[in-house]
C-alpha cells in the first residue's frame, strides 16, 4: 500500500457512492449506462472469486465486498426499481463488441493459464472498456448531469492515480506488471476528452457537453 493506491482507492470508492446518491436522491437513474454497470459487475466477479479462498487482508476484504456488492446494488436500481427511467433509446452501445475480443485477449494473453488466472485477466481487460458505454450514451444525448460528471470524473482519477501506484512499485520495490499497466493506460485515455471538458466547464459551473 502506497498514498497513490490508497488515493485511487478512495476516488474509486467516491465514485461509485455519488453514482449511488445520485439515482437514489432523484429517484432516478437518467444519464446513466446499464451497460457499463453490467460491465463493472462482471469486473468485480470475475476478479475477486478469491474473496474467501485468499485472505490478503481485512481492507483488501471489505473493498471486494463492496465493488461486488454495489455493483449489483446498482443494477437492481437502474433495472428494477427505478427502470421506469432508464434511457434505454440512449443506451444502445453494443457490448458484446467489448466481451468477445476481451474473452479471447483473456485466454492468450495471461500470465498462467488457469481458471482464476484467466479470470482474474479477463476482468483487467475489460474494466480498461467497461466506461466505454457510458461515454456512448453521455456522447448521444449531448451532455451529463453535474453528479453525472463527478461520478465519471472520480472514475478516471482512480485509474490515473493507479498508473502513478505502478510508477512508484516500480521505482520503490522493482515490481511491475504489464497487463494492468497497458490496459491502465489505455482506460485513462478514454477519459481525456472527459476530463479536459469537466476541468474547463464542470468546475467553471457549465453544463457539461460533448459532440454527438
Amino acid at each position: 500500500m502506497n498514498v497513490f493506491r490508497l488515493a485511487g482507492d478512495l476516488s474509486h470508492l467516491l465514485a461509485i457512492i455519488i453514482l449511488l446518491m445520485k439515482i437514489w436522491k432523484t429517484r432516478s437513474c437518467a444519464g446513466i449506462s446499464g451497460k457499463t454497470q453490467i460491465l463493472f459487475a462482471l469486473v468485480y466477479t470475475s476478479r475477486y472469486l478469491d474473496l474467501f479462498t485468499n485472505f490478503v487482508s481485512v481492507y483488501n476484504s471489505v473493498m471486494k465486498v463492496f465493488f461486488v456488492a454495489t455493483s449489483y446494488a446498482t443494477i437492481y436500481l437502474i433495472y428494477n426499481k427505478f427502470k421506469a427511467t432508464y434511457d434505454r433509446n440512449h443506451d444502445t452501445f453494443r457490448i458484446e463488441f467489448l466481451l468477445v475480443p476481451v474473452v479471447i485477449l483473456g485466454l492468450l494473453v495471461n500470465h498462467e493459464f488457469s481458471l482464476v488466472e484467466v479470470l482474474w485477466t479477463f476482468s483487467i481487460y475489460l474494466e480498461s472498456v467497461a466506461i466505454l458505454p457510458q461515454l456512448f450514451l453521455v456522447s448521444k444525448t449531448g451532455e451529463a448531469e453535474t453528479i453525472t460528471s463527478h461520478y465519471l470524473f472520480c472514475l478516471g482519477l482512480y485509474r490515473a492515480l493507479y498508473i502513478l501506484n505502478w510508477i512508484y512499485r516500480y521505482y520503490i520495490e522493482g515490481f511491475y506488471d504489464l497487463i494492468p499497466i497497458v490496459t491502465g493506460v489505455v482506460q485513462t485515455v478514454l477519459y481525456c476528452d472527459f476530463f479536459y471538458l469537466y476541468i474547463t466547464r464542470v468546475i467553471k459551473g457549465k453544463t457539461l457537453k460533448l459532440p454527438a
